[in-house]
């Protein structure tokens, strides 16, 4: 249901086709799944594996690793750095943008909704949340709407006076956005929101969403790089990636 996972495969099929190599997608969500696909790896079908959206400890990182495969991640593999290729952009300096966005709008009483703090995203971001922030106003979501909406109205209910919001995704920001027109408060004029990614749900949410862009294709391209590079013998490396920050109507 992420969006941006389907932007980052597309453009990985994209620039592999250029090398004359086809992208194979499997799925990992459930203990099964990482079997099966830890499995295709290991099989020596394939040149090389690229891991999208790893969580801290997923047994599947240490499983491909296993394998002998070269191998690369898309995000910071958590507990993994040191010893494996990725790209990331800085999740942590991207929030600090975001926060001083916020602050330099007059807005004193800023709320974060996380992502899963098993992610890099989720956890980084609510670091440079935290960097800027001065004060701890924080609801965890799962980066689907649903939790935006959930999140926003718990911290309505603990903060009433918050004067500002930093969403940890776009998709997360939409229920966000729903949950303040529930509670009767205007955005931008009450409750200023600022998201992350700059997906589709940037320009589909109403009012347009101020959000942190992330490089897709420059990420997409670096991670083919690293991995071509890693096939072809050499050891690895990381990529950390500079966001900006986009100003719509939301803040």
């Amino acid at each position: 249901t992420d969006p941006n996972i389907s932007v980052m495969l597309r453009d990985c099929s994209r620039v592999l086709a250029e090398h004359d190599i086809g992208l194979f997608v499997c799925v990992a969500s459930c203990e099964a799944e990482r079997a099966r696909a830890a499995g295709f790896v290991a099989s020596g079908r394939v040149d090389g594996a690229l891991l999208v959206s790893a969580r801290a400890g997923d047994p599947i990182m240490d499983q491909l690793m296993a394998s002998g495969v070269p191998l690369g991640a898309i995000g910071v593999p958590l507990g993994r750095e040191s010893s494996m290729a990725y790209v990331s952009v800085d999740d942590r300096r991207g929030a600090r943008q975001m926060m001083s966005h916020l602050k330099s709008l007059g807005r004193s009483r800023i709320a974060t909704v996380t992502g899963p703090l098993d992610t890099p995203g989720g956890r980084k971001r609510l670091q440079g949340y935290r960097d800027e922030a001065g004060c701890d106003l924080v609801a965890k979501g799962d980066y689907s709407q649903e939790s935006g909406e959930r999140a926003m109205t718990s911290l309505l209910e603990k903060s009433p006076d918050l004067d500002a919001v930093f969403v940890a995704s776009d998709v997360m920001a939409l229920g966000v956005l729903a949950a303040l027109q529930r509670a009767g408060r205007r955005v931008p004029d009450d409750v200023a929101v600022g998201g992350f990614d700059d997906s589709p749900a940037a320009t589909a949410a109403w009012p347009s969403l101020t959000t942190i862009r992330q490089p897709w294709r420059q990420i997409s391209t670096e991670m083919v790089r690293l991995l071509l590079s890693l096939v072809g013998g050499e050891p690895h490396t990381a990529v950390i990636l500079p966001t900006e920050l986009v100003v719509r109507d939301s803040a």
